[in-house]
């Protein structure tokens, strides 16, 4: 599931795209048409994100999209614009999947016109933004309605705080909403009434990050730890929208010469034979390959990149959980 850095960067993206324009909205497969009639020709006069929900704004309504598992969102354009091709699920990388800049599929306009035509819909597109220059096509969401000014309130209400919203009180209710709990702390942090837009990668990182083990009730961790863990959220998902991708890691940590890599031997190095392994992508440069991005995460029986002690994993409330039992003892 796409967390929270990925809608941001999709509210983004439409804001870029279509912020200002009368859109003709449809359903190609037919499930959203009422909602789509709703909207078609009206202007796109905002486009916010809080956690996983994206709200995009149409006069006096809204149109709410939680992507959750199988959602994914694919644009293409006539080529004014540099936009990722598509962002969702499936993905190659984790927190969202982008491929290549989208570009024209047709070179140019039609013959003897200026208008740009938009390539068909692929598969089963629930509903299809199309704007002066581009087109949004909306695939597998887990929600997608048309809701009113109130409805969406009522929606943000049930909501914790959202770390890349820099909302006033953010770190004060997300520190007091955990200390009130015995809940553990690391299912706390998938609480999207807890804190909006954390997933599985940010709990597993930003606990082992600040050193403290997932399963302590959360009443048990200190304010000042807890105020730290909120603002490393910030930082490290505020480093998600700027990259499009997830990547927890210091520098010195990355590589076979981490500390713990180092320490732990050198069929570590390898990840040993302890550890399914996929086939290598290209980086691009500059990049941080997707082996390297983590510390804990999808990391179990690798050595830790700082200690050296194999990661460890369990299953928490139905979700996988990653830590290090030394670093986060």
């Amino acid at each position: 599931m796409p967390e929270g850095h990925t809608v941001h960067r999709l509210a983004r993206t439409f804001a870029d795209l279509f912020g200002g324009q009368e859109l003709a909205v449809t359903s190609p497969q037919g499930r959203f048409a009422a909602g789509a009639a709703l909207v078609s020709g009206r202007s796109l006069g905002a486009s916010e994100a809080w956690g996983k929900q994206l709200f995009l704004g149409f006069d006096d309504v809204w149109l709410r999209v939680h992507l959750g598992l199988y959602g994914a969102w694919t644009f293409q354009t006539d080529g004014s614009a540099a936009v990722v091709h598509a962002i969702g699920a499936p993905r190659r990388r984790i927190g969202e999947r982008e491929t290549t800049l989208s570009g024209p599929e047709r070179p140019g306009p039609l013959p003897g016109t200026d208008t740009w035509v938009a390539p068909a819909p692929r598969g089963a597109v629930r509903a299809r933004l199309l704007g002066a220059h581009a087109v949004a096509d909306l695939t597998g969401p887990t929600a997608c309605e048309v809701i009113t000014p109130a409805e969406k309130a009522a929606v943000e209400a049930r909501l914790g705080p959202d770390p890349l919203r820099g909302d006033d009180g953010a770190r004060d209710a997300f520190v007091a909403r955990v200390r009130r709990s015995r809940t553990t702390v690391g299912q706390q942090l998938m609480d999207q009434a807890v804190v909006a837009g954390v997933g599985n990668i940010y709990r597993a990182e930003a606990l082992f990050r600040a050193g403290v083990d997932p399963l302590r009730p959360g009443r048990d961790v200190g304010d000042a730890v807890l105020g730290e863990v909120w603002d490393d959220l910030v930082l490290l998902m505020h480093d998600g929208v700027a990259r499009g991708a997830i990547v927890t890691t210091r520098p010195e940590d990355r590589g076979p010469d981490a500390p713990g890599i180092l320490a732990a031997g050198p069929l570590a190095a390898t990840g040993g034979t302890t550890r399914r392994h996929e086939r290598r992508a290209p980086v691009p440069p500059g990049a941080v390959p997707r082996d390297e991005s983590f510390y804990v995460y999808q990391r179990d029986g690798l050595p830790c990149r700082v200690c050296g002690t194999p990661v460890l994993e369990k299953e928490l409330a139905g979700r996988a959980l990653y830590w290090c039992p030394t670093c986060q003892a």
